[in-house]
């Protein structure tokens, strides 16, 4: 899902509304077209860097979940600093923050929860 959920983002965007994705440096005068293609590989590499850090964490420490959310959230707001930038139209900056927000919302609902360990204390007896 989280990289199915940019690739929908970028065809509402980019076929059905018509509106390309594009980056413009001015000082270089180069433009760079975001397609399809970088959209999804890009997805599937935070992706799976955000599993690989999550069973890492879930390895060594019983607060996996708690530390990979933290660092997840750090990254997102992270990767809304090059969207403030010249170079790129509203409707550009726009596509790529839902683009941003989607991924990161997908692998925060979609990756798998640790599952729970076994406490070290018998129960107390009842009676």
């Amino acid at each position: 899902m989280a990289v199915l959920a940019p690739a929908l983002v970028w065809l509402v965007t980019d076929p059905l509304l018509g509106h390309r994705l594009r980056i413009t440096d001015p000082e270089a005068g180069e433009t760079l077209d975001i397609g399809l293609l970088p959209v999804v590989v890009l997805a599937l590499l935070v992706s799976l860097l955000g599993w690989g850090l999550l069973a890492a964490l879930e390895r060594f420490t019983g607060r996996a979940r708690l530390l990979w959310t933290v660092a997840a959230f750090a990254v997102l707001l992270l990767s809304f600093l090059p969207l403030t930038g010249s170079g790129m139209s509203g409707g550009t900056r726009t596509s790529l923050a839902l683009m941003h927000l989607a991924v990161a919302a997908a692998l925060m609902a979609g990756l798998p929860r640790p599952e729970g360990r076994p406490t070290e204390r018998s129960p107390a007896p009842h009676g």
